[in-house]
Protein backbone atom coordinates (compact mmCIF):
# COMPACT_ATOMS: atom_id res chain seq x y z
CA UNK A 1 0.00 0.00 0.00
CA UNK A 2 1.39 3.40 -1.02
CA UNK A 3 1.66 6.26 1.56
CA UNK A 4 0.57 9.39 0.40
CA UNK A 5 2.64 12.13 1.47
CA UNK A 6 1.02 16.28 1.53
CA UNK A 7 5.13 17.04 1.44
CA UNK A 8 6.01 20.06 -1.28
CA UNK A 9 9.35 19.89 -3.36
CA UNK A 10 10.00 23.83 -2.21
CA UNK A 11 8.86 24.08 1.36
CA UNK A 12 9.60 27.65 1.43
CA UNK A 13 6.84 28.22 -1.62
CA UNK A 14 4.05 27.40 0.86
CA UNK A 15 3.43 30.84 2.08
CA UNK A 16 3.40 32.31 -0.95
CA UNK A 17 1.18 29.38 -2.36
CA UNK A 18 -1.39 30.14 0.55
CA UNK A 19 -1.15 34.08 -0.14
CA UNK A 20 -1.68 33.39 -4.00
CA UNK A 21 -4.54 31.43 -2.96
CA UNK A 22 -6.39 33.84 -0.64
CA UNK A 23 -5.57 36.23 -2.97
CA UNK A 24 -7.81 34.51 -5.75
CA UNK A 25 -10.49 33.49 -3.49
CA UNK A 26 -10.85 36.87 -2.77
CA UNK A 27 -11.39 37.57 -6.01
CA UNK A 28 -14.04 35.27 -6.74
CA UNK A 29 -15.82 36.12 -3.48
CA UNK A 30 -15.79 33.31 -1.52
CA UNK A 31 -14.78 33.32 1.81
CA UNK A 32 -11.42 31.52 2.53
CA UNK A 33 -10.00 31.52 6.17
CA UNK A 34 -6.68 30.58 7.48
CA UNK A 35 -6.64 26.95 8.16
CA UNK A 36 -9.56 23.87 7.95
CA UNK A 37 -11.87 25.01 4.78
CA UNK A 38 -13.95 21.55 5.18
CA UNK A 39 -17.16 23.43 4.91
CA UNK A 40 -16.77 24.93 1.79
CA UNK A 41 -19.00 23.85 -1.39
CA UNK A 42 -17.30 21.78 -4.37
CA UNK A 43 -18.26 25.22 -6.42
CA UNK A 44 -16.29 27.22 -4.35
CA UNK A 45 -13.50 25.23 -4.37
CA UNK A 46 -13.34 24.60 -8.02
CA UNK A 47 -13.90 28.50 -8.40
CA UNK A 48 -10.56 29.43 -6.00
CA UNK A 49 -8.60 26.52 -7.87
CA UNK A 50 -10.09 28.05 -11.29
CA UNK A 51 -9.01 31.26 -10.40
CA UNK A 52 -5.38 30.15 -9.49
CA UNK A 53 -4.97 28.55 -13.04
CA UNK A 54 -6.58 31.47 -14.60
CA UNK A 55 -3.79 33.62 -13.39
CA UNK A 56 -1.11 31.48 -13.50
CA UNK A 57 -1.46 31.17 -17.50
CA UNK A 58 -1.85 34.51 -17.48
CA UNK A 59 1.04 35.26 -15.74
CA UNK A 60 2.90 32.61 -18.31
CA UNK A 61 1.30 34.09 -21.55
CA UNK A 62 2.69 37.89 -20.37
CA UNK A 63 6.36 36.60 -19.76
CA UNK A 64 6.23 35.16 -23.65
CA UNK A 65 6.39 38.60 -24.73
Amino acid sequence: MAKSSNKGMVPEARDALDRFKMEAANEVGVNLKQGYNGDLSSREAGSVGGQMVKKMIESYENNLK
